[in-house]
């Protein structure tokens, strides 16, 4: 390895989420040109040793790497950074939200999206808008009864906002994402006791059918402050939790 690489990538510091502080650090040199298309990357063994990390991390930090096609391996050679590495859609895959830090970022990003979503849902929703929405809600309070997370539903009402903006790439946008939107495997419900869960949801519900009713009736001003709650509510939780230290 030259001593320019090796500069370059002893640059990458130990962080307390190590698999995804190294995944980010080498994504960061990869984007600034520091590493460029073509090269090769530093052996596992270097990593480890630059790093303080074990093989498993760095072989999972890779992954993530060559999941997002920033590199790619050769067989007998190693890892290199891919020739066109400026990823040519972006998604959020299950490794990117492997800390409540992450996930708070995630949810920065969707009341950004969502909130403007609402105020046009509002404008522009239609009847059958509305009838979809119901019965994303109805999914999701079977999901939540039958003891489920609701992920799949929660996504699906999301969703259904979305498409009642009548802009596809509303909705094409969401799906590049799927359920890591709505990543609920972090509420630790499965912890909570009957009389916390059923807070836990009877809120959850309130919040919702303030951005159904809002979007229903027409109201842009409600749905968008309505939806900025919602998910302004859930990222307080998030932090609460990461709070606690139960964040990974």
């Amino acid at each position: 390895m030259r001593d320019r690489d090796s500069a370059v990538f002893n640059t990458i510091q130990q962080t307390p989420n190590l698999r995804s502080g190294l995944a980010d650090r080498l994504i960061a040199q990869i984007e600034s040109g520091d590493l460029k298309p073509g090269q090769r990357l530093p052996t596992e063994q270097a990593i480890m040793e630059a790093t303080g990390v074990s093989r498993t991390i760095v072989r999972e930090a890779l992954a993530t790497l060559r999941a997002k096609g920033l590199i790619t391996t050769r067989q007998g050679l190693g890892a290199f950074v891919s020739n066109d590495p400026n990823p040519r859609s972006f998604s959020i895959i299950p490794t990117d939200l492997e800390s409540i830090d992450e996930v708070l970022r995630v949810l920065e990003l969707r009341i950004g999206i969502e909130y403007e979503a609402a105020g046009l849902a509002a404008l522009r929703r239609t009847p059958d808008d509305i009838a979809r929405m119901q019965k994303r809600l109805d999914a999701l309070d079977r999901a939540i009864q039958q003891g489920g997370y609701g992920a799949e539903e929660d996504y699906a009402f999301h969703r259904s906002i979305l498409v009642a903006t009548q802009n596809s790439y509303y909705g094409r946008l969401f799906d590049t994402f799927g359920t890591s939107m709505v990543p609920r495997q972090w509420m630790r419900l499965d912890r909570m006791t009957d009389a916390e869960r059923q807070r836990h949801t009877t809120r959850m519900r309130k919040e919702h059918y303030a951005i159904f009713t809002a979007i229903r009736d027409g109201n842009e001003a409600a749905a968008r402050k309505a939806l900025r709650n919602h998910l302004s509510r859930s990222a307080a939780r998030f932090e609460s939790l990461r709070d606690e230290g139960l964040s990974r």
